[in-house]
């Protein structure tokens, strides 16, 4: 079988950002959320079974206990930020397992899904839906892939490699030479994308590099960026793969779409045939 694990908050902010183009700056209530749900709807009806969301309860997370610039949930516009639990009701409504995250992020759910169905041998295959360059690091081989929606793209471990000039295991590592500005930490001054992937393949990890490679009394600083980066496996989110099959729309779902005014949303769902 294949699994497909999707980031509900970046697929949130995809849709509410591309329905901006077109809807003359009158956001609708749950325009993303009921954009998000089309989504799931057309994966499944292109035959995916097992599906998990990740989403953001809240932005903030552990994280910003670690470092105070992490991304917080400042500038995020109100009418996005109150599609967050809509999203994940209409998600449960739907069948599908969803995850809402609160101390962790959506990402560490998504690597935490990805660690506990690699260890069931009857799953060929783990597609993590999202751009993020974090979980680059949950690739392993051509069995955990990445795909980003928007291109198509599908990433394995040897293109992890190409993009990044790195291992997937040596992903935090890279990001915390390198920083990255989505999640709010600078990396570290003077070193770039080549010469970070320089670096890590000559030594290895963070704690390998000479200090003169860090530009001095930096290690302690590249550490606690790497920790930023490295995703969390841990979450208890299910025990057994199957709890991912989808078993179509639950009773509440006809409730749903009719308050986020789609019922198309309940036709197309009980139009996909159970497999």
């Amino acid at each position: 079988m294949v699994v497909h694990l999707i980031d509900g908050t970046y697929e949130l902010f995809r849709h509410f950002y591309g329905q901006r183009r077109f809807n003359s700056g009158v956001d609708r209530p749950f325009g993303a959320v009921a954009g998000v749900l089309n989504t799931l709807l057309q994966m499944i009806e292109e035959g995916a079974t097992h599906l998990g969301v990740a989403t953001d309860q809240v932005i903030e997370s552990f994280r910003n206990q670690l470092w105070p610039g992490y991304k917080t949930s400042d500038g995020v516009e109100p009418a996005l930020l109150a599609q967050f639990r809509p999203l994940e009701e209409g998600i449960a409504a739907l069948g599908v397992a969803v995850w809402p995250m609160v101390e962790l992020e959506a990402d560490d759910a998504l690597a935490s899904a990805a660690r506990i169905c690699a260890a069931d041998p009857q799953v060929q295959q783990i597609c993590i839906w999202t751009p993020d360059k974090d979980l680059a690091q949950c690739v392993r081989d051509a069995r955990i892939v990445q795909v980003d929606r928007r291109t198509r793209q599908i990433r394995d471990a040897a293109g992890v490699r190409e993009k990044f000039g790195v291992e997937p295991e040596l992903i935090p590592d890279f990001l915390a030479l390198v920083g990255d500005a989505a999640d709010g930490y600078p990396g570290i001054p003077g070193i770039g994308r080549i010469g970070a992937a320089r670096l890590l393949r000559k030594y290895g990890g963070i704690d390998k590099l000479p200090s003169e490679a860090l530009g001095g009394d930096n290690r302690e600083l590249a550490l606690l960026f790497r920790d930023l980066a490295t995703l969390r496996t841990d979450a208890p989110l299910f025990d057994a793969v199957e709890a991912l099959r989808w078993r179509g729309p639950t009773a509440d779902f006809a409730a749903i779409a009719a308050r986020f005014d789609e019922p198309r949303l309940l036709a197309r769902s009980r139009g996909i045939p159970l497999s």
